[in-house]
């Protein structure tokens, strides 16, 4: 081993030991638990840019292990999270490690016989947000489908759910799924991505109810009640801890008349539509890093700055939606694109009901059964109690 290696392992292992005395701990951190799990194997690894440890992303981190990292799987916004959300991404090579990246969000979103033929393990480690439509988890799905059908060893670095710590809206029905939402799990679903696998795989929601043998690495120091602040942006258009906390609420606006900042520096963090009636907070979206043709480009939007908001506190709520609904005249022209939001909502019931007049408290109350029945559901496969 060169000197140059042996002291990045040194300086790995003394940045491990500083994050142990500290909390919330990604499973990435854990090297001794899995390093003699990747010994001798060809591994791929289902990585971004939020996959690191401390300042190293986790793929250096192995390649200075020594582990014979095969290639990269990369997800929405790509290996370096800086494309559009929904952009296509192609295959590549990485220039910094010279590794083969495989496209996850271009031709194919699961991997094929041929992606996996030359490899022995999947590592997956990704930050994700905890909403159903936030499509890292469908990535996890598809890549826990191919492995349950190659027979490839699959291993989660947990991370924590900053939207972790509670669990509401409606849940999917499946005819309504897409790759913004592939299981019977509410909007915020409450799970980390270890927790989410364990339930995928042990209610046989995989094709032909494979299953993969799959191990988690678990976040040390962590529950599902704990603040979780996350340092790295997990996409373009989630900049920071306010924008997560608001995205579950905000989300379904993609689907409406409504401006949710893409194209701005408050991206998840204002709604606005054209009219100068509709709010004090006034936005123009434009084309910029990350949403090159934002909906609404140009035009001056005028609704809510939510910066101030208590994300804690609101959880997951309808009140802005309901609120540009009823400015609109509530009619079906606000719903720009129906069928992205009813796969947004997994239901066309949210949006029949509001053209059929009903209040908040009464939708709520429609999703309640499906609900409980998940959280009943979700406490078999928790790991953070």
């Amino acid at each position: 081993m060169g000197m140059s290696r042996f002291y990045k392992l040194i300086f790995l292992f003394l940045l491990i030991s500083i994050f142990q005395a500290q909390a919330q701990i990604p499973g990435a951190y854990a090297t001794k638990s899995y390093l003699p799990l990747l010994k001798g194997k060809k591994v791929a690894l289902v990585v971004n840019h939020t996959s690191v440890i401390g300042q190293t992303h986790v793929a250096d981190s192995l390649l200075a292990l020594g582990i014979h990292i095969q290639k990269i799987f990369a997800p929405e916004h790509g290996f370096r999270g800086d494309a559009d959300a929904g952009a296509h991404i192609a295959n590549g090579v990485d220039q910094k490690t010279g590794l083969t990246i495989v496209s996850l969000y271009g031709a194919h979103k699961k991997p094929t016989v041929e992606d996996l033929k030359d490899v022995d393990l999947v590592i997956f480690d990704i930050q994700d947000v905890g909403a159903r439509f936030y499509t890292y988890s469908s990535t996890l799905h598809y890549v826990m489908e191919a492995c349950g059908e190659n027979k490839k060893p699959f291993l989660i670095f947990d991370r924590p759910n900053p939207n972790g710590h509670y669990v509401d809206g409606p849940v999917l029905d499946r005819t309504f799924a897409s790759f913004v939402g592939l299981n019977p799990i509410p909007v915020v679903h409450g799970c980390t991505m270890g927790e989410l696998a364990q339930m995928m795989n042990g209610e046989g929601w995989l094709a032909e109810k494979v299953r993969c043998e799959l191990r988690v690495i678990p976040v040390s120091n962590y529950k599902h009640a704990d603040v979780v602040s996350i340092s790295i942006a997990p996409s373009p258009n989630l900049p920071n801890n306010q924008a997560i906390g608001l995205y579950p609420s905000l989300c379904f606006f993609e689907g409406t008349a409504v401006s949710v900042g893409r194209g701005t520096n408050t991206q998840f963090q204002v709604a606005g539509a054209e009219g100068p009636s509709l709010g004090t907070y006034q936005f123009t979206p434009v084309p910029s890093p990350g949403a090159m043709d934002p909906p609404l480009k140009g035009k001056l939007c005028s609704g809510f700055d939510l910066r101030q908001v208590n994300t804690r506190k609101l959880g997951f709520s309808l009140e802005y939606l309901f609120y540009f609904f009823e400015k609109s005249g509530k009619n079906e022209r606000f719903f720009t694109s129906p069928s992205f939001f009813d796969k947004l909502a997994g239901t066309d019931a949210l949006r029949k009901q509001m053209l059929a007049g009903l209040s908040e408290k009464e939708i709520r109350a429609s999703w309640q059964p499906a609900l409980q029945n998940y959280i009943a559901l979700r406490k078999k496969y928790l790991i953070y109690r």
